[in-house]
């Protein structure tokens, strides 16, 4: 499915005992890289509907608290620990061990495995968080050539991320934070909508903050909260933050 079809099939978001959840009514791919997640019980709902789970690595640590089993670890089981260690054979779950020189991360293995081996959308748990490089490294894979065109998003309880090449929607509720990060160069923001700051035939500079923060903001005549904002690129590749507001 194309990256966008797949944005604007969200849901708005809803309510959850756990917090926010960004909740999507469709098959997806889930992966767990071995970032942290402080809470995991906000997750359940999207196994039950989840085409195929995977964990890089160490990721499998947060499957064991959701004693939910992953179909396959990939990578080089550097970083399972020796508590996680026994599980995956336990349960008859598939190993894909690769060596630990290799020139690829763990979770760039995974999401090039389920990119190569499933259509459906990719949401990538536990990238954030940990040593600081792993992080960068993992935001900006979302850019690999290999995921060109997919559906590819980082998902925590309040937030998920995404890149927008030519256009996308945002799809939330009013007071929400939406923020553009350029990446690789500037990016030229042919328009917006939907958005308290917006911007219009307007370039978003490379190294600059100025994209970040903006909220957003119903048009006069929208009834309710819900709103749905929208952004369209001439050139340049952004990512996408959108962030659950403290007062919705």
């Amino acid at each position: 499915m194309p990256a966008e079809e797949w944005q604007n099939s969200f849901a708005l978001p809803i309510g959850h005992p756990e917090g926010w959840l960004f909740c999507c009514n469709l098959m997806s791919v889930l992966i767990f890289a071995n970032g942290e997640i402080n809470e995991v019980e906000w997750i359940r709902p999207y196994l039950e509907t989840a085409t195929a789970v995977i964990a890089a690595d160490g990721g499998t640590r947060h499957l064991l608290r959701l004693n939910h089993p992953p179909d396959i670890v990939i990578g080089d089981m550097d970083s399972l620990p020796d508590e996680v260690r026994p599980w995956p054979a336990a349960v008859h779950t598939r190993l894909l061990v690769y060596p630990p020189v290799k020139d690829e991360t763990d979770l760039e293995l995974a999401l090039l495995y389920a990119a190569e081996n499933y259509a459906d959308p990719l949401l990538i748990f536990g990238a954030l968080g940990g040593r600081l490089d792993q992080t960068i490294a993992n935001i900006l894979l979302l850019a690999h050539p290999g995921l060109h065109g997919r559906a590819v998003y980082l998902v925590t309880l309040y937030e998920r991320a995404w890149l927008v090449r030519d256009h996308t929607e945002i799809h939330g509720q009013m007071g929400d934070l939406v923020s553009f990060i350029p990446l690789g160069g500037d990016a030229h923001v042919a328009s917006t909508t939907g958005l308290q700051w917006p911007l219009q035939d307007d370039v978003l500079a490379f190294g600059l903050a100025r994209g970040v923060s903006n909220v957003l903001t119903p048009a006069p005549s929208a009834a309710g909260a819900a709103v749905t904002a929208t952004i369209t690129l001439h050139s340049g590749l952004l990512l996408c933050i959108h962030t659950k507001s403290s007062s919705s």
